[in-house]
C-alpha cells in the first residue's frame, strides 16, 4: 500500500532537475544546435554596444567636419550656463533684453580688460625676462655640470649646436606652422563671435528654443525628451559651474604661490592654470610644468622644485577636496571613466575633444539615469 501525505508533491530525481535546469538555460537554434542563455545575453549586449560605439564614432566624425560650428555651440552653452543666473537676477529689476546685454557685454569687457592687462605686463617685462632667461640658462648649465649630474660641457655645447641646426633646417616648416597658426587664430575669433551671438539668444529665450524643438516631436515622445533635456541641462550647467569654481580656486592657489616665490609672469601663468584646469586630470600638471620651466630659468633649481611640488599639492586638493565638494552638482563619474574619456576625446578630436569629453559623458549618463527612472542628483 502507498501512502500519500496531503500537501506533498512527488519527489523528482537529481537527473530530472539537472535536465530541467539545462533546458531553462539553453535554447535551440533552427539547426538544432543548443545556445546557452548567457551566450545569447552576451551577444545581445555586444551588438548593442557595437551600434552605440559606431554612433559615437560617427558623431565625433561629424563634429570633426563641423568643428567650428560645434566649438561655437559648445562655448555658447558654457557661456549660457554661467551667465544665465546673473541675467535672471538682473531681469528681476530690468527688462529681459537689457539684463542679457548687460550680463554678456559686461563679462566680455571684464575678460578683454584682463587680457589687455596681461599683455601689458608681458610687454613691460619682456626685456627683463629675456635677460633673466639668458642668465637662467647659464645657471642651469652650471647646475647640470655640478653634482650629482656631472654633465660634460662638451655635451651641453653639442646639444646647443644640434638645437641651432634643427631650427635652421626646419625654418620653413616653423614659418608655415606660424602662418597656419595665424589662420587658426582667425577661426578661433570666428568661433568666438558665433558663440557670443548664439549665447545672447540662448540666455534670452533658451526655453522657447526647447519648446519649439519639442513641437516637432510626436506626442508620445515629448515627455521622455522633456525629462531627458532637463536632466542634460541640469548636469551640463552643474558641471560647467563646478569646473569654473575648481579652475578659479586652482588659479588663485597657484597665483598666490607664484607671487610669493617672485616667479616672473605670475599673472599670465595664473591665467594659463585657469584655462588648463578645464582639461581634467592633465591640464593643471601641464600648466604647472610650464611654470616650473619659467621658475627654473629665472629663479634657479630650488624655486623650480618648490613650484614642482605645487603640482602634487594642487592635484591632491583638486582631487580630494574640490571635485568631491563642488562636482556634487553634476553626475559623479569614477576617475577611471574621467581619464578614459579625456584620452579618448583627445585621440578623436584633439584638445577640443579632451575638453568636451567629460561633460558629454556626464550628460549621457544623466540622461540614461533619467530615462531608466533613476533620480539624477
Amino acid at each position: 500500500m502507498r501512502y500519500v501525505v496531503l500537501g506533498s508533491r512527488p519527489a523528482r530525481g537529481v537527473g530530472t532537475v539537472a535536465r530541467a535546469r539545462r533546458a531553462a538555460t539553453e535554447e535551440r537554434c533552427p539547426d538544432g544546435v543548443a545556445v546557452h542563455h548567457g551566450l545569447k545575453v552576451g551577444a545581445a549586449y555586444a551588438w548593442r554596444l557595437l551600434v552605440c560605439g559606431a554612433a559615437v564614432y560617427a558623431g565625433f566624425v561629424i563634429l570633426g567636419r563641423l568643428q567650428l560650428v560645434a566649438v561655437a555651440l559648445f562655448l555658447a552653452l558654457v557661456v549660457t550656463s554661467v551667465l544665465r543666473p546673473l541675467a535672471d537676477l538682473l531681469a528681476r529689476r530690468l527688462p529681459r533684453a537689457l539684463a542679457v546685454v548687460i550680463s554678456v557685454v559686461g563679462s566680455l569687457m571684464a575678460v578683454l580688460g584682463l587680457l589687455a592687462l596681461i599683455g601689458e605686463l608681458v610687454a613691460s617685462e619682456w626685456n627683463k625676462l629675456g635677460r633673466e632667461f639668458s642668465g637662467g640658462i647659464g645657471r642651469i648649465e652650471r647646475w647640470l655640470q655640478g653634482p650629482p649630474f656631472h654633465v660634460s660641457p662638451t655635451v651641453m655645447s653639442d646639444l646647443q649646436g644640434k638645437l641651432n641646426t634643427f631650427v635652421s633646417e626646419h625654418r620653413s616648416t616653423l614659418i608655415s606652422s606660424a602662418v597656419s597658426g595665424a589662420g587658426r587664430l582667425v577661426e578661433v575669433l570666428t568661433a568666438g563671435v558665433l558663440a557670443l551671438f548664439c549665447s545672447l539668444f540662448f540666455i534670452h529665450s533658451g526655453d522657447r528654443f526647447w519648446t519649439w524643438f519639442q513641437e516637432w516631436l510626436p506626442h508620445p515622445a515629448r515627455d521622455p525628451w522633456s525629462r531627458a533635456g532637463r536632466a542634460a541641462w541640469r548636469t551640463f550647467a552643474g558641471y560647467t559651474r563646478g569646473i569654473f569654481i575648481v579652475a578659479a580656486t586652482n588659479a588663485v592657489l597657484v597665483g598666490v604661490a607664484l607671487f610669493v616665490l617672485r616667479v616672473p609672469l605670475a599673472l599670465p601663468l595664473t591665467l594659463l592654470e585657469f584655462f588648463a584646469a578645464f582639461i581634467p586630470l592633465v591640464g593643471s600638471p601641464i600648466a604647472l610644468g610650464v611654470a616650473t620651466v619659467v621658475a627654473l630659468a629665472s629663479r634657479g633649481p630650488v624655486i623650480a622644485i618648490v613650484v614642482l611640488a605645487l603640482i602634487v599639492i594642487v592635484g591632491q586638493i583638486e582631487g580630494h577636496v574640490l571635485h568631491p565638494l563642488v562636482m556634487s552638482w553634476a553626475v559623479r563619474l569614477h576617475p577611471v571613466v574621467v581619464a578614459l574619456s579625456v584620452i579618448a576625446g583627445g585621440v578623436l578630436a584633439g584638445v577640443v575633444g579632451a575638453v568636451v569629453a567629460v561633460p558629454m559623458v556626464s550628460v549621457a549618463w544623466a540622461v540614461h539615469g533619467e530615462l531608466r527612472g533613476r533620480p539624477v542628483p
